[in-house]
């Protein structure tokens, strides 16, 4: 059995999207960031780092966006959600989710929270280099999908484009979004049509984006 700990709109929405995806039970709880509920404590108990997403699974917690989404897939193989050990894939796979996890998504928070990164002095030169690391990153996302695959990998979806779909969700406001690269603009008008993807919207509340 699964609990996610989930805000709306922030990371945990790719662990919320896979679990419908996935058609399993769970079961959601609130984490109310506008009122600092992940700095209580008995929240800290589960994540001491203060953050969401958080999955508790068979009672146990576990953290960390892209290692949640490597889990499911682990524990739902039969959905064929990441390749194979052996798999001529399976080191594409883990680089890019690397890649996602540890350069993009770090980029995204040095934007979103500049003047904690670097104090209100040097927030507007944080955020400039924040701006360049993710249109950096998704030039490399695109040049990714340049041959004119339909998933990140492939012909065959997998945790990756959980995690790289929402990523790209997050630019929606920023000076340049995803949707001005070609290739990505493409792979996220197909993504925006599953239903599963639309569903986690509406599950949260979540009006801007998913329709353009």
């Amino acid at each position: 059995m699964y609990k996610l700990y989930y805000s709306p709109s922030t990371a945990s929405l790719a662990i919320h999207w896979m679990l419908i995806e996935l058609n399993v039970p769970f079961e959601l709880v609130l984490v109310d960031i506008a009122k600092g509920a992940q700095k209580l404590p008995e929240y800290l108990k589960l994540n001491p780092a203060g953050r969401v997403p958080t999955l508790s699974v068979d009672g146990a917690p576990h953290t960390e966006c892209a290692a949640l989404l490597m889990l499911l897939a682990e524990r739902h193989h039969q959905a064929n959600l990441a390749p194979p050990i052996g798999s001529s894939k399976r080191a594409d796979y883990l680089q890019w989710m690397i890649f996602c996890a540890n350069t993009l998504q770090p980029a995204f928070r040095d934007w979103f929270y500049a003047d904690e990164v670097a104090g209100p002095e040097n927030a507007a030169a944080a955020k400039l280099q924040a701006r360049a690391k993710v249109e950096g990153a998704f030039d490399r996302l695109d040049a990714l999908l340049g041959d004119g695959r339909l998933f990140m990998l492939g012909s065959k979806m997998t945790a990756l484009d959980f995690l790289a779909t929402m990523l790209t969700r997050w630019s929606r406001n920023m000076p340049k979004p995803a949707t001005e690269w070609p290739h990505l603009a493409a792979y996220i008008s197909r993504m925006r049509m599953m239903p599963s993807l639309r569903e986690v919207h509406q599950r949260e509340g979540l009006t801007d984006w998913i329709n353009g």
